[in-house]
Protein backbone atom coordinates (compact mmCIF):
# COMPACT_ATOMS: atom_id res chain seq x y z
CA UNK A 1 0.00 0.00 0.00
CA UNK A 2 1.65 1.99 2.03
CA UNK A 3 2.90 4.36 3.31
CA UNK A 4 3.06 8.37 2.90
CA UNK A 5 3.92 11.40 1.38
CA UNK A 6 3.35 12.49 -2.18
CA UNK A 7 4.15 9.34 -4.52
CA UNK A 8 4.89 12.56 -6.98
CA UNK A 9 8.06 12.81 -4.88
CA UNK A 10 8.81 9.64 -4.32
CA UNK A 11 12.06 8.78 -6.37
CA UNK A 12 13.85 5.28 -7.08
CA UNK A 13 16.83 4.69 -4.75
CA UNK A 14 20.17 4.02 -6.28
CA UNK A 15 20.45 0.33 -7.44
CA UNK A 16 22.66 -2.16 -4.84
CA UNK A 17 24.78 -0.72 -3.15
CA UNK A 18 28.54 -2.64 -4.00
CA UNK A 19 30.18 -5.23 -1.38
CA UNK A 20 30.97 -4.44 1.84
CA UNK A 21 34.19 -4.17 2.25
CA UNK A 22 35.63 -3.26 -1.12
CA UNK A 23 37.00 -0.51 -2.69
CA UNK A 24 34.37 0.97 -5.24
CA UNK A 25 33.24 3.74 -4.63
CA UNK A 26 29.39 3.26 -5.84
CA UNK A 27 27.29 6.03 -3.56
CA UNK A 28 24.88 3.89 -0.53
CA UNK A 29 21.31 3.66 -1.20
CA UNK A 30 19.08 7.19 -1.02
CA UNK A 31 18.04 7.66 2.72
CA UNK A 32 21.20 4.85 3.76
CA UNK A 33 23.15 7.60 5.76
CA UNK A 34 25.99 6.54 3.75
CA UNK A 35 27.33 4.05 6.92
CA UNK A 36 30.04 0.88 6.04
CA UNK A 37 31.02 -1.71 7.68
CA UNK A 38 34.56 -3.31 7.46
CA UNK A 39 32.84 -6.63 6.94
CA UNK A 40 29.72 -8.43 6.31
CA UNK A 41 30.93 -11.67 7.91
CA UNK A 42 27.95 -12.56 10.86
CA UNK A 43 30.88 -12.14 12.83
CA UNK A 44 31.73 -8.59 12.35
CA UNK A 45 27.80 -7.55 12.39
CA UNK A 46 27.08 -9.09 15.61
CA UNK A 47 28.14 -5.39 17.41
CA UNK A 48 25.41 -3.64 15.09
CA UNK A 49 22.56 -6.10 16.25
CA UNK A 50 19.46 -4.93 18.38
CA UNK A 51 20.34 -8.74 20.16
CA UNK A 52 23.82 -10.16 19.76
CA UNK A 53 23.47 -13.75 18.15
CA UNK A 54 20.26 -13.24 16.17
CA UNK A 55 18.46 -11.35 14.04
CA UNK A 56 15.66 -8.92 15.21
CA UNK A 57 12.86 -8.25 12.22
CA UNK A 58 10.14 -6.96 12.90
CA UNK A 59 6.53 -6.04 11.80
CA UNK A 60 2.99 -4.96 11.98
CA UNK A 61 -0.25 -6.91 13.47
CA UNK A 62 -1.99 -8.81 11.90
CA UNK A 63 -0.43 -9.41 8.88
CA UNK A 64 -1.71 -10.22 5.23
CA UNK A 65 -1.09 -12.10 2.09
CA UNK A 66 0.70 -12.20 -0.25
CA UNK A 67 3.14 -10.69 1.74
CA UNK A 68 2.72 -13.10 4.58
CA UNK A 69 0.32 -16.49 4.78
CA UNK A 70 -1.78 -17.70 7.86
CA UNK A 71 -0.85 -14.41 9.82
CA UNK A 72 2.74 -16.11 11.27
CA UNK A 73 5.72 -13.64 9.81
CA UNK A 74 7.86 -16.80 11.45
CA UNK A 75 6.52 -19.67 8.68
CA UNK A 76 8.83 -18.11 6.60
CA UNK A 77 5.43 -17.80 3.63
CA UNK A 78 4.63 -15.08 1.90
CA UNK A 79 6.81 -12.59 0.16
CA UNK A 80 8.00 -10.51 2.81
CA UNK A 81 8.62 -13.18 5.02
CA UNK A 82 10.77 -14.97 2.63
CA UNK A 83 12.43 -12.22 1.81
CA UNK A 84 13.72 -11.97 5.66
CA UNK A 85 14.60 -14.73 5.77
CA UNK A 86 16.88 -15.07 2.26
CA UNK A 87 18.14 -11.97 3.70
CA UNK A 88 19.03 -13.65 7.03
CA UNK A 89 20.77 -16.48 5.44
CA UNK A 90 23.09 -14.09 2.94
CA UNK A 91 23.75 -12.65 6.91
CA UNK A 92 24.70 -15.99 7.89
CA UNK A 93 21.73 -16.72 10.24
CA UNK A 94 20.27 -19.67 11.06
CA UNK A 95 16.00 -19.87 10.39
CA UNK A 96 16.11 -20.48 14.55
CA UNK A 97 18.39 -17.34 14.88
CA UNK A 98 15.54 -14.76 13.23
CA UNK A 99 13.17 -12.81 15.88
CA UNK A 100 10.34 -11.57 15.14
CA UNK A 101 9.02 -8.55 17.10
CA UNK A 102 5.73 -6.03 16.72
CA UNK A 103 5.81 -2.61 15.61
CA UNK A 104 2.78 -0.54 14.31
CA UNK A 105 2.98 0.44 11.01
CA UNK A 106 2.81 4.44 11.91
CA UNK A 107 5.40 4.18 14.91
CA UNK A 108 7.67 2.75 12.17
CA UNK A 109 9.18 5.77 10.45
CA UNK A 110 9.08 7.82 13.88
CA UNK A 111 12.91 8.93 15.00
CA UNK A 112 14.56 7.65 17.79
CA UNK A 113 16.01 4.40 18.53
CA UNK A 114 14.31 0.97 17.34
CA UNK A 115 13.83 -2.07 19.17
CA UNK A 116 14.72 -4.34 16.16
CA UNK A 117 17.59 -4.33 13.35
CA UNK A 118 15.04 -3.99 10.61
CA UNK A 119 10.66 -3.95 9.97
CA UNK A 120 9.36 -5.22 6.70
CA UNK A 121 5.93 -3.89 6.37
CA UNK A 122 5.08 -2.48 2.98
CA UNK A 123 7.06 0.53 4.03
CA UNK A 124 7.20 2.67 1.06
CA UNK A 125 10.73 5.03 0.91
CA UNK A 126 9.97 8.71 0.85
CA UNK A 127 12.42 11.74 1.30
CA UNK A 128 10.31 12.96 4.40
CA UNK A 129 10.84 9.64 6.36
CA UNK A 130 14.10 9.39 5.66
CA UNK A 131 14.89 12.26 7.29
CA UNK A 132 14.16 10.31 10.29
CA UNK A 133 14.99 6.28 9.72
CA UNK A 134 17.20 4.91 6.97
CA UNK A 135 16.58 2.71 4.12
CA UNK A 136 17.56 -0.14 2.40
CA UNK A 137 17.14 -0.54 -1.01
CA UNK A 138 14.09 -1.74 -2.83
CA UNK A 139 12.99 -5.26 -2.56
CA UNK A 140 9.79 -4.35 -4.71
CA UNK A 141 9.03 -1.70 -7.06
CA UNK A 142 5.11 -0.62 -6.10
CA UNK A 143 2.54 0.42 -8.24
CA UNK A 144 -0.79 1.24 -6.87
CA UNK A 145 -3.94 0.05 -7.45
CA UNK A 146 -8.30 1.28 -7.07
CA UNK A 147 -10.55 -1.30 -5.37
CA UNK A 148 -14.15 -0.80 -5.49
CA UNK A 149 -17.65 -2.42 -5.02
CA UNK A 150 -18.45 -4.22 -8.30
CA UNK A 151 -22.02 -2.53 -8.16
CA UNK A 152 -20.76 0.55 -7.90
CA UNK A 153 -20.52 3.35 -10.88
CA UNK A 154 -16.92 3.53 -10.55
CA UNK A 155 -16.22 0.12 -11.65
CA UNK A 156 -17.00 1.05 -14.87
CA UNK A 157 -16.65 4.73 -15.11
CA UNK A 158 -13.11 5.89 -14.16
CA UNK A 159 -11.90 7.78 -16.63
CA UNK A 160 -9.12 10.60 -15.09
CA UNK A 161 -12.30 13.13 -15.35
CA UNK A 162 -14.59 10.64 -13.82
CA UNK A 163 -12.46 9.70 -11.15
CA UNK A 164 -12.26 13.01 -9.76
CA UNK A 165 -15.79 13.15 -8.56
CA UNK A 166 -15.84 10.32 -5.97
CA UNK A 167 -14.82 10.15 -2.29
CA UNK A 168 -12.17 7.79 -1.59
CA UNK A 169 -10.88 6.62 1.71
CA UNK A 170 -7.41 5.33 2.80
CA UNK A 171 -5.28 4.99 6.21
CA UNK A 172 -3.21 7.59 7.84
CA UNK A 173 0.36 8.46 6.51
CA UNK A 174 0.11 5.92 3.67
CA UNK A 175 1.32 6.87 0.06
CA UNK A 176 -2.01 5.55 -1.15
CA UNK A 177 -3.68 8.27 0.65
CA UNK A 178 -1.16 10.40 -0.90
CA UNK A 179 -1.47 9.39 -4.00
CA UNK A 180 -5.47 9.83 -3.76
CA UNK A 181 -4.43 13.44 -2.97
CA UNK A 182 -1.81 14.52 -5.11
CA UNK A 183 -2.43 11.99 -8.38
CA UNK A 184 -6.55 11.47 -8.43
CA UNK A 185 -7.28 14.80 -6.66
CA UNK A 186 -10.80 14.71 -5.92
CA UNK A 187 -13.14 17.13 -5.48
CA UNK A 188 -13.76 15.81 -2.19
CA UNK A 189 -11.70 15.21 0.29
CA UNK A 190 -10.18 11.65 0.93
CA UNK A 191 -11.61 9.91 3.95
CA UNK A 192 -8.75 9.15 6.75
CA UNK A 193 -8.93 6.01 8.54
CA UNK A 194 -6.74 4.52 11.43
CA UNK A 195 -6.00 1.01 9.93
CA UNK A 196 -6.67 -0.68 6.58
CA UNK A 197 -9.17 -2.74 8.20
CA UNK A 198 -11.61 0.27 8.68
CA UNK A 199 -10.59 1.23 5.52
CA UNK A 200 -11.78 -2.03 4.19
CA UNK A 201 -15.21 -1.61 5.92
CA UNK A 202 -15.83 1.90 4.85
CA UNK A 203 -15.95 0.44 1.29
CA UNK A 204 -18.33 -2.30 2.63
CA UNK A 205 -20.79 -0.05 4.28
CA UNK A 206 -20.92 2.14 0.89
CA UNK A 207 -19.04 5.03 3.04
CA UNK A 208 -16.33 5.40 0.43
CA UNK A 209 -16.78 4.79 -3.17
CA UNK A 210 -13.25 2.87 -3.75
CA UNK A 211 -9.83 2.64 -1.92
CA UNK A 212 -6.08 2.62 -3.23
CA UNK A 213 -3.54 0.38 -2.12
CA UNK A 214 -0.49 -2.09 -3.66
CA UNK A 215 -1.55 -4.01 -6.73
CA UNK A 216 -1.00 -7.74 -4.78
CA UNK A 217 -2.87 -6.07 -1.70
CA UNK A 218 -5.39 -4.91 -4.09
CA UNK A 219 -6.10 -8.25 -5.62
CA UNK A 220 -6.02 -10.10 -2.75
CA UNK A 221 -8.51 -7.64 -1.01
CA UNK A 222 -11.13 -7.90 -4.25
CA UNK A 223 -10.74 -11.40 -4.61
CA UNK A 224 -10.03 -12.80 -1.47
CA UNK A 225 -11.42 -10.74 1.62
CA UNK A 226 -14.36 -8.84 0.46
CA UNK A 227 -17.07 -10.25 -1.35
CA UNK A 228 -18.57 -8.18 -4.32
CA UNK A 229 -15.66 -5.90 -5.15
CA UNK A 230 -13.42 -6.02 -8.18
CA UNK A 231 -9.40 -4.38 -8.32
CA UNK A 232 -10.38 -1.72 -11.26
CA UNK A 233 -7.11 -1.50 -12.32
CA UNK A 234 -3.70 -0.08 -11.83
CA UNK A 235 -2.30 3.00 -12.05
CA UNK A 236 1.63 3.92 -14.09
CA UNK A 237 4.56 3.36 -11.76
CA UNK A 238 5.66 6.79 -10.11
CA UNK A 239 8.61 5.17 -8.76
CA UNK A 240 7.60 4.16 -5.57
CA UNK A 241 8.91 1.02 -4.50
CA UNK A 242 9.38 -0.84 -0.55
CA UNK A 243 12.69 -0.63 1.29
CA UNK A 244 13.95 -2.69 4.33
CA UNK A 245 13.47 0.43 7.35
CA UNK A 246 16.71 0.92 10.15
CA UNK A 247 17.10 3.65 12.76
CA UNK A 248 18.42 6.14 11.50
CA UNK A 249 22.25 6.15 10.60
CA UNK A 250 22.03 1.96 11.57
CA UNK A 251 25.31 0.52 9.85
CA UNK A 252 23.52 -2.53 9.48
CA UNK A 253 22.10 -1.23 6.37
CA UNK A 254 25.18 -1.74 4.27
CA UNK A 255 25.50 -5.21 4.54
CA UNK A 256 21.85 -5.98 4.07
CA UNK A 257 22.00 -3.93 0.43
CA UNK A 258 24.91 -6.30 -0.09
CA UNK A 259 22.34 -8.87 0.59
CA UNK A 260 19.61 -7.51 -1.42
CA UNK A 261 21.90 -7.08 -4.32
CA UNK A 262 23.07 -10.49 -4.29
CA UNK A 263 19.35 -12.28 -4.08
CA UNK A 264 18.52 -9.43 -6.99
CA UNK A 265 21.54 -10.69 -9.20
CA UNK A 266 21.15 -14.54 -8.35
CA UNK A 267 17.50 -14.51 -9.25
CA UNK A 268 16.12 -15.11 -5.74
CA UNK A 269 13.76 -12.06 -5.67
CA UNK A 270 12.64 -12.33 -8.93
CA UNK A 271 11.70 -16.24 -8.27
CA UNK A 272 10.49 -15.41 -4.81
CA UNK A 273 8.02 -12.69 -6.89
CA UNK A 274 6.83 -15.09 -9.21
CA UNK A 275 6.12 -17.36 -6.41
CA UNK A 276 3.55 -15.00 -4.52
CA UNK A 277 3.22 -11.95 -6.41
CA UNK A 278 2.44 -12.96 -10.13
CA UNK A 279 -0.58 -13.86 -10.10
CA UNK A 280 -1.55 -10.31 -9.16
CA UNK A 281 0.58 -8.49 -11.82
CA UNK A 282 -0.91 -9.16 -14.72
CA UNK A 283 -3.69 -6.56 -14.23
CA UNK A 284 -5.34 -3.67 -16.75
CA UNK A 285 -2.99 0.07 -16.76
CA UNK A 286 -5.68 3.30 -16.06
CA UNK A 287 -4.60 6.52 -15.83
CA UNK A 288 -5.36 9.00 -12.67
Amino acid sequence: MRRILSAAVIVAVAAAVAACGSSSSSPPAAGSGGATTASCSNSAIQKDLYQKGQLTVATDKPVYPPWFENNDPANGKGYESAVAYAIAKQLGFQTSQVKWAYEPFNASYAPGPKKFDFDINEISYTSQRATAVTFSDSYYDVQQALVALKNGPIATKHSPADLKTYVYGDQVGTTSLAFITSEIQPTAQPKVFQTLNDVKQALQTNQIAALVTDTPTAQYISSSEIPGTVMVGQFPSTGEHYGLLFAKGDPLVTCVNKAIATLKSNGTLQHLQEQYLQIYLAVPTIQP
